[in-house]
């Protein structure tokens, strides 16, 4: 989903010598991509009052300010540093238009909505169920979609998160565990207990997931 980091390399070399083209061009590769982050993130009915690409402007033009604070210390790879960015506005977006709500708006639940591919979700679906499915049961794939998506938005936030991560936002491990400030022994053994969990929940979803339980 991010664009490949070395183009990024070059930009950012031209955006350290001022070079105004090539901070514009490192901010347009990444639009369609943080597009995606926001919309699978911001609750449909904050998009009701709130345009995704609003937000991802708002991003953009902060990253543009602070860009030469980031060059000078680049502490994480450009495109977690931008969608660091981009969950404090989302954070931000859910704070002023739903108030007080059930959840805490830090916690809030990723959900898929359109920015969630069908090919991603098909490679989960392709994970989780039998890779010697029959052509007949082949047909369902559509219905597992659905399936899957839904499941995923019952999970547990932290488990919710890592799998949109991995499978929609195709970041890797070592980059899922630095952006969570996590260990990669950690960030692995996170998501392999959130595909766990999905897998009990695609097989009851009546099932109730204990957020304590390993």
């Amino acid at each position: 989903m991010w664009p490949q980091p070395e183009p990024t390399q070059d930009l950012l070399a031209g955006a350290k010598d001022g070079n105004a083209d090539a901070v514009n061009r490192l901010m347009d590769r990444h639009r369609d991509s943080l597009r995606r982050m926001v919309q699978m993130r911001l609750d449909h009915k904050v998009q009701r009052r709130v345009d995704v690409s609003d937000v991802v402007q708002d991003v953009l033009v902060e990253a543009n300010r602070r860009l030469q604070d980031y060059i000078a210390n680049p502490v994480m790879p450009f495109h977690l540093w931008l969608r660091q960015i981009a969950q404090d506005r989302i954070i931000d977006a859910h704070r002023r238009h739903r108030g007080s709500a059930k959840r805490s708006v830090d916690r809030e639940q990723p959900m898929l909505v359109a920015g969630a591919d069908d090919h991603s979700t098909m490679q989960l679906v392709a994970q989780l169920c039998d890779p010697q499915m029959t052509p007949a049961a082949a047909a369902t794939q559509a219905e597992m979609v659905k399936a899957v998506e839904l499941a995923i938005t019952k999970l547990p936030d932290q488990d919710c998160e890592i799998i949109i991560m991995r499978h929609f936002e195709q970041l890797s491990n070592q980059e899922i565990a630095q952006a969570l400030s996590l260990s990669e022994p950690a960030a692995s053994m996170r998501y392999l207990r959130a595909i766990k969990r999905l897998r009990v929940l695609l097989n009851d979803p009546t099932s109730v997931i204990d957020e304590g339980a390993e």
